[in-house]
């Protein structure tokens, strides 16, 4: 934790350290436990006899592997120093399940290579419950005969391989530290990865030797935070702005914030924080921007910050298996009373409404009820954890059945306290692992709700991550009243960043098929003057509309006022219209110079002409794209030391190609970025649906409850989660002025088969004004 604050690393602990008040003090996690009486056994007991686990959080990337190399040289690499190396990297057991073990049977019958990839498709691991789901039937569905021999001996030793070991990986970050010699302990082996020891065993061996693990943790939005918090407190961003009313368009400067921001010292209890995530306006926002989540957000309407903790936890496989999470939704909207199972119960589980949320809630349960003490409690967890033993399961159960009747607990309260437990065990999530999660999820929705250009800055320069892609991320940071600025040869750097104005300038690094040495070359050239001057040019010569500024070419980003002045929406630029464009920048002085100096492929310039990011030489798309092909031809030798333009030489605008229109520059944008600054696409056909009755996103909230409507929208993300019964679809989609979660039942449903709905919380996502109690109306899908 030294080295991580001497070197500038973000850093924090969490999981059951969380419950230590030494780790605490330590500065090794910022949970308080004894403000959230936390329970210590959960991080160490002395029934347990082994040695605490703790899980350290650091950025994914350059900044983890450097603290990984420092514990190498610390504890000295393998044969570095005379005693010996004692510390290595744990294994990772890989096994074989659906889709690897339906590759390597196919492969030892000797299958046709098309059948393969079927048998591999289909018996990939479903992530829903369907008792109908059986061998034959998938068999059945990808077109082959269940009752062919080879087949029925496929899905026979596809079935007895489940689970065995396949090959050795490397465990994503434990690192196991031993006081002798680690390889007079364990076989060691060099990892792939340069400068990297493993051993041969998995994190359940080192723990059953008590070898001491640490869990060195990359986390991608601990880098995003790291580089946003750099942003804000170098003043990079202070030209950026914070939403102070998100009902007005009022916007202050984030430069009257003096004070360093740093996790540790977040004003607490924000109202701008809350009412962002009581309208699920959370895009972009840790842990709690799943579909799931946006759809539990305004139900929940988180108003402090034990609120995030249990919305950490709640969407999670243990309280949705033990059908916890809409009792909890409806005592807490009132819609149900509050009651305890046992009146002795209450101090445990009236934080939480009386239904036991998280593992630590589990542990208390057991102590009080029937007496276990912390170890025996934890014993209890251990036993119906992953690696169940029937025997044992049998015989903590009846251990807790006799310490209840002990305590007078029998009957009805009896059975629904063992239920609870039993059914829980297996998926309960932590409540020192919640509260530090919800400390990361206060920090993102914080800087999101008042730096945004920083966080959506940091967020497309460590991709990928999260559920979005990065052209959604762009479209919510726009809507969020981020300015982005286009990819510009003379200006972006190879990762994005915040310009003085507080524009956010896309970098070099979101041009597809640009190598990255390439790139740097490009955003590391020396500043100087261009030696063409170009402003003698008549305005019969430049006919292009473009912004001298930001070289937005844009028609839709480009207005006429009726002073006869042009206005840029992206870089808010104002100019004459009388006045010649001139080109901007100052690293090339002409295309020539900028393919001479950088030594780029025809390809990769191709895509900058195509996306606009050769504007500032004075051409259009279309023009660019021909220009390069003359440009990017050998000069020969009689032109290899040709001079350099002078102020006397005018770049050749003149092309047959016709420029781009809107939707060609739409397209080219997503081909050679992946997203636009520009209109949405949805924008383009949003007269069209509107004659058809397709209403906007903005709109839905405002719709009558129980009316059907039509939306339509782009697809952005899918996801395929369980059921009882079947298969559900649920599909997150943007339209233009908002975003929209729509869900379809697998087989239609009862109000229209064949179409599917809008589910609770079908109204998420959306940064508009909310009423105060959002209504959940069903719309179909169109």
């Amino acid at each position: 934790m030294n080295f991580c604050r001497q070197h500038d690393v973000l850093v924090q602990g969490r999981g059951s350290a969380a419950n230590s008040a030494v780790c605490y003090s330590l500065g090794i996690t910022a949970v308080d436990p004894v403000g959230m009486d936390l329970l210590f056994e959960r991080f160490l007991s002395e029934e347990r006899g082994e040695w605490p686990d703790i899980d350290i959080d650091l950025p994914s990337g350059d900044r983890r592997e450097l603290v990984i190399q420092h514990m190498y040289e610390k504890y000295g690499k393998h044969g570095a120093v005379p005693e010996g190396p004692r510390a290595a990297m744990t294994a990772n057991v890989i096994t074989y399940r659906g889709r690897s073990a339906a590759r390597e049977v196919g492969k030892t019958l000797s299958l046709d290579e098309p059948v393969v990839d079927r048998l591999a498709k289909i018996m990939n691991s479903f992530e829903w419950v369907d008792p109908k789901e059986t061998l034959e039937r998938n068999l059945r569905d990808a077109g082959l005969d269940a009752q062919d021999p080879t087949i029925q001996v496929f899905g026979r030793l596809w079935q007895r391989i489940q689970d065995l070991p396949r090959h050795l990986g490397q465990h994503s970050g434990g690192m196991v530290i031993c006081q002798g010699r680690l390889d007079e302990v364990v076989p060691l082996e060099n990892a792939t990865m340069p400068g990297r020891v493993a051993i041969q065993w998995d994190k359940d061996d080192c723990a059953d030797m008590g070898i001491v693990k640490v869990d060195l943790l990359g986390l991608g939005m601990m880098a995003v935070l790291q580089d946003a918090l750099q942003l804000v407190n170098s003043g990079m961003a202070d030209g950026g702005c914070r939403m102070t009313d998100p009902e007005s368009d009022v916007r202050h400067p984030s430069s009257i914030i003096h004070h360093p921001v740093d996790l540790a010292h977040l004003p607490p209890d924000d109202p701008d924080v809350y009412r962002m995530l009581q309208e699920a306006d959370t895009i972009g926002i840790f842990q709690v921007e799943s579909r799931a989540q946006m759809a539990t957000l305004p139900r929940l309407r988180p108003e402090r910050f034990y609120d995030i903790v249990v919305e950490v936890a709640i969407i999670r496989p243990g309280p949705i298996v033990g059908n916890m999470v809409h009792p909890y939704l409806k005592r807490r909207q009132g819609q149900e009373p509050v009651t305890y199972p046992h009146p002795s119960l209450q101090p445990i589980l009236e934080r939480t409404l009386g239904v036991p949320l998280f593992q630590e809630q589990l542990l208390r349960m057991a102590m009080v009820a029937a007496g276990f003490s912390g170890g025996e409690a934890e014993e209890l967890r251990r036993a119906f954890g992953f690696k169940r033993s029937e025997k044992r399961m049998q015989q903590i159960e009846g251990k807790l059945r006799a310490g209840m009747v002990r305590q007078g607990i029998t009957g009805e309260a009896a059975e629904q306290i063992i239920t609870s437990i039993t059914s829980f065990a297996l998926y309960g999530f932590p409540e020192s692992h919640a509260a530090s999660f919800a400390l990361l999820v206060y920090a993102s929705a914080y800087l999101k709700a008042h730096f945004p250009a920083a966080l959506y800055t940091a967020m497309l320069n460590n991709q990928p991550m999260g559920f979005y892609h990065p052209a959604t991320l762009v479209k919510d940071a726009q809507r969020h009243g981020v300015r982005f600025a286009p990819i510009d040869v003379q200006i972006s750097d190879w990762p994005c960043r915040v310009e003085g104005d507080g524009r956010v300038r896309l970098g070099l690094m979101y041009v597809n098929g640009l190598r990255k040495d390439v790139g740097e070359r490009i955003a590391n050239v020396d500043c100087r003057l261009a030696t063409a001057d170009w402003t003698s040019l008549p305005n019969d010569d430049w006919r292009l509309e473009r912004c001298p500024k930001c070289g937005c070419d844009d028609e839709s980003m480009l207005e006429t006022l009726h002073t006869g002045e042009a206005f840029c929406n992206v870089c808010s630029h104002l100019w004459p219209r009388s006045t010649p464009q001139s080109p901007i920048g100052n690293r090339f002085a002409t295309l020539d110079d900028f393919i001479r100096t950088t030594g780029i492929r025809r390809d990769e310039i191709a895509t900058l002409a195509e996306i606009g990011a050769l504007n500032a030489f004075g051409y259009d798309r279309r023009t660019a794209l021909w220009q390069i092909e003359q440009a990017i031809r050998p000069a020969g030798e009689l032109f290899d030391d040709a001079r350099p333009a002078t102020n006397d030489e005018r770049p050749t605008t003149t092309s047959p190609l016709k420029p781009m229109t809107t939707p060609e520059r739409l397209l080219s944008d997503y081909s050679g970025t992946g997203l636009t600054i520009g209109p949405h696409p949805m924008s383009l056909r949003r007269a069209e649906l509107a004659l058809r009755g397709v209403l906007r996103a903005s709109e839905l909230p405002r719709g009558r409850h129980g009316r059907r409507d039509r939306v339509a929208g782009a697809v952005i993300t899918r996801q395929r989660p369980g059921t009882h019964h079947r298969p559900a679809g649920s599909v997150h989609r943007a339209a233009g002025g908002g975003d929209r979660r729509t869900v379809s039942a697998g087989r239609g449903n009862a109000a229209d088969p064949g179409r599917g709905h809008v589910g609770e919380g079908g109204a998420a996502a959306v940064a508009r004004p909310r009423r105060s109690r959002p209504q959940f109306p069903r719309f179909p899908v169109s």
